[in-house]
């Protein structure tokens, strides 16, 4: 492993030696989004910055399509990882579907490309009329139903709408996930779904009404997700359920395994044709011989790594011999640290090969006013210094997603790399559009 490997996410972010003068002898490294210079980008479009890796996203798309190359399946990215029309638009021509959790999402995919509808599924415990009526007018592939409650608002509005809508009960498989209580959504304590043991009794009212059609089951089990074993379990019972309701003369053509593949942010594993590989046999094994068509909803696996968010040290703090490194970017551009105590690998943008910095411990804190406004703590990083340029890593997914203009702050810009082409996607807000709804 050499000096740089740990800090690297190959194609996306790659460390390159930086050439200047013609003896051409530099031991100085810049961090690359594919072949564009970060502090290149960060010179020109400004602080904090979130830039991501095409070739990056196709290749992790890529490998989900090749591990469930043997099943028939549709991969229907997630919208609230990353919900830029940019990204949205890149995978609908990849002939991608959409997970979508609003009437907001939604109303981006159709701006996305209109034809990505008849690809969406529609998830989520509160879809309001307003929403759904959207959706049935859209032409949406699946309802995810939550409750008997939404079942009956879906029918209404679809018999006022003189349509009928497809339908799939989101089952709860009562399986344990290993990751943050905020983000598991499979046990029977958690408001999604519907209890697995209910499900052939709500399928049998909903067959009997006239403007709903059952076509699938779905499951979601949680998110961030690293181990295989909870994913194989929830289907095993998702399988046995789909003969059941065969046996109960339903047609169960769709078995919607959600999301929730999760990625290593603290030790990353670069291998990710393998990882989509175990997860494409854990799930595709206990649906083997049901002939279903598999709705997969990756979000994370897939943008998370591509996206890196650039900061610059505004200042170097210490109080009694604790140090704090305070940059411009904050809670309120990456939240995930502050919410789930989250782990993003940070690293300087420029490194030296020859001489490197010594180690310190530091917190990496952001301007805002909450002693929650950090982005790592105690975290030993090379020394810099004020006006360096650091990038957190792997901040592709619920990064911009989640921002907020907390303390009146704009949310940063958004740029798209593919190969030496750096395209800006979301210009960075102005502080007269923060309040421009309010006069």
């Amino acid at each position: 492993m050499n000096w740089r490997s740990e800090v690297e996410r190959p194609p996306g972010f790659v460390f390159r030696k930086h050439r200047k003068g013609l003896l051409r002898s530099s031991e100085t490294f810049i961090l690359h989004c594919e072949d564009v210079p970060l502090a290149k980008l960060a010179e020109r479009y400004g602080t904090p910055l979130y830039v991501y890796s095409t070739t990056a996203i196709l290749k992790r798309l890529g490998a989900f399509e090749n591990a469930f190359r043997r099943v028939l399946h549709t991969i229907c990215y997630s919208v609230k990882a990353n919900s830029n029309l940019s990204i949205l638009r890149l995978m609908a021509r990849q002939g991608c579907g959409f997970d979508v959790v609003s009437g907001g999402e939604l109303e981006r995919v159709l701006v996305a490309d209109r034809r990505a509808a008849k690809k969406v599924v529609y998830s989520g415990v509160g879809k309001s009329r307003k929403e759904i009526t959207a959706a049935l007018k859209a032409g949406i592939l699946l309802f995810n139903v939550e409750s008997e409650s939404e079942l009956w608002v879906l029918a209404d509005c679809a018999a006022q709408c003189r349509t009928v809508a497809r339908v799939a009960l989101r089952v709860n498989p009562d399986v344990a996930a290993d990751t943050h209580p905020y983000i598991s959504t499979g046990l029977r304590k958690h408001k999604f779904g519907v209890p697995i043991g209910n499900a052939r009794e709500l399928y049998g009212k909903a067959s009997s009404a006239r403007h709903l059609k059952v076509v699938g089951v779905s499951v979601h089990i949680g998110s961030q997700i690293t181990d295989v074993a909870p994913f194989a379990e929830a289907i095993d019972r998702v399988a046995d359920l789909v003969r059941d309701l065969r046996a109960d003369k339903h047609r169960i053509d769709y078995v919607d395994i959600g999301g929730g593949l999760g990625i290593e942010y603290q030790a990353p594993n670069l291998q990710f044709v393998e990882c989509a590989a175990r997860y494409a046999r854990a799930v595709a094994n206990p649906l083997r011989g049901l002939n279903v068509h598999l709705l997969l909803e990756p979000g994370r696996s897939i943008v998370g790594p591509a996206g890196a968010l650039l900061t610059s040290v505004i200042y170097r703090k210490e109080n009694d011999g604790k140090r704090f490194l305070i940059v411009d970017a904050a809670m309120n551009d990456l939240i995930r640290p502050t919410l789930y105590g989250a782990y993003h690998e940070i690293v300087p943008v420029v490194q030296s090969k020859k001489s490197p910095a010594k180690k310190e411990t530091v917190d990496v804190v952001g301007p805002v006013c909450e002693s929650g406004d950090f982005l790592a703590r105690d975290r030993e990083l090379p020394r810099v210094e004020e006006g360096d340029l650091l990038a957190i890593l792997d901040a592709g997914a619920y990064g911009m997603a989640l921002a907020s203009n907390y303390n009146s702050r704009p949310r940063p810009a958004e740029i798209l790399v593919r190969g030496k082409s750096a395209k800006i996607i979301r210009r960075r807000e102005t502080g007269r559009e923060l309040y421009a709804a309010e006069l």
